[in-house]
């Protein structure tokens, strides 16, 4: 059950993100980067400490007593997450909406996944799974076979986007996109973007302190009711500034740039609605993860919780492209390649929740075990 209601709450987190772009679209007569920073000043900002307040009692308490060491390294993943998302513009810039986003999300899935593994291969911590574990047991086996489907299913998505930018671009446009084209550099800004994206979830593993005294706090005065929900509200607290830190230079750069501070204030503008649908895709952003830390108190933020909320992602992104009618007008073989893709996806989806329940299985199997052998001692 516990696992049922993790991937539940990996699915409402990707659908969030999926689907938080939504209201920019009807943003009218402001530059991307001012509807971005109005956003992302709910996103990063307002909205974490505000559902910190609503669900973790004495957060700043938490916060203010957290060593400098533990404040400073989540920051810093949050800065370097914040990085990972600008650098994907370029990803795309160089290698074409589809294969440069569909690589860097793989990328992204990836790195996400896996490095926290290897990292506590290097350094064993109590609790934390390991990259070698995986290898060596049916549910981390399970777990990296949902991962390699996972990116088997962006992949063939990617290419469902080459065709149909192919099919649906005249000659002048094809020539215009390729002038920016640049394969060798692309990859090198995609695996710079991949691996930066991912480091929210080393923001995690950072602030896991922080998370931790959330979660004890509750369990002393909640025993027996598991792990707590809401524990890592604190810590994106701290990640979030990071990543607000990054943005807010380089949307700031864009104003100054482009001559678009007037945005903010132009009454030729709907300024009360634009505000409105930027605050809404703000918080709508932030939602993805206040579930994905109610799915990683259920699952552990693992490979398996990682992988969940990047498949999920992906996965609405590309249902709203197919109910937003994105794939009109395509060839029957450019909307098959898509629809195999999205199929794909969803097994890993399905693979990567099976490898949590052998693992649930096994760990209540052995803590049975463990339980009826000092029965017997005492006895």
């Amino acid at each position: 059950m516990q696992v049922i209601l993790g991937v539940i709450f990996h699915f409402i987190g990707g659908f969030a993100s999926g689907s938080f772009y939504i209201p920019y679209k009807k943003i009218k007569g402001w530059a991307w980067e001012s509807y971005w920073i109005v956003g992302g000043i709910f996103s990063w900002l307002i909205v974490p400490p505000l559902a910190a307040w609503l669900t973790v009692p004495g957060f700043a308490d938490i916060i203010s007593h957290t060593d400098s060491a533990t404040l400073g390294w989540t920051y810093l993943m949050g800065l370097l997450w914040g990085i990972g998302g600008l650098t994907y513009g370029l990803g795309v810039r160089y290698l074409g909406v589809s294969l440069g986003s569909t690589i860097i999300l793989g990328l992204c899935s990836v790195f996400g996944a896996i490095i926290p593994s290897v990292y506590y291969d290097l350094f064993p911590k109590e609790g934390k799974d390991t990259f070698s574990m995986m290898l060596h047991t049916p549910w981390g086996q399970m777990v990296l076979l949902g991962i390699l489907l996972c990116v088997v299913g962006i992949i063939i998505c990617g290419k469902a986007g080459t065709m149909k930018e192919k099919e649906l671009s005249t000659d002048k446009t094809v020539a215009e996109e390729n002038k920016d084209y640049r394969f060798g550099l692309g990859i090198v800004v995609a695996v710079i973007s991949g691996i930066l994206s991912a480091c929210f979830n080393f923001g995690i593993e950072a602030g896991k302190p922080m998370a931790d005294i959330a979660n004890h706090t509750w369990q002393a005065s909640h025993p027996g009711q598991g792990d707590f929900l809401y524990s890592n509200n604190v810590p994106y607290i701290i990640i979030l500034w990071g990543g607000l830190t990054t943005n807010f230079i380089w949307c700031m750069i864009l104003n100054a740039r482009n001559k678009t501070f007037n945005n903010y204030t132009d009454k030729k503008t709907p300024l009360l609605k634009n505000y409105l649908f930027a605050a809404l895709a703000g918080t709508t952003w932030f939602l993805q993860f206040f579930f994905y830390g109610m799915g990683e108190s259920k699952m552990g933020n693992g490979a398996s919780s990682w992988i969940l909320h990047m498949a999920f992602i992906i996965l609405i992104a590309n249902t709203w492209g197919l109910v937003l009618k994105e794939w009109k007008g395509v060839s029957k073989k450019a909307f098959g390649t898509v629809i195999a893709g999205i199929a794909v996806i969803a097994l890993s989806v399905l693979v990567v929740g099976y490898g949590n329940k052998i693992k649930a299985k096994s760990e209540t199997k052995t803590s049975v075990e463990l339980n009826n052998s000092t029965i017997k001692i005492n006895q």
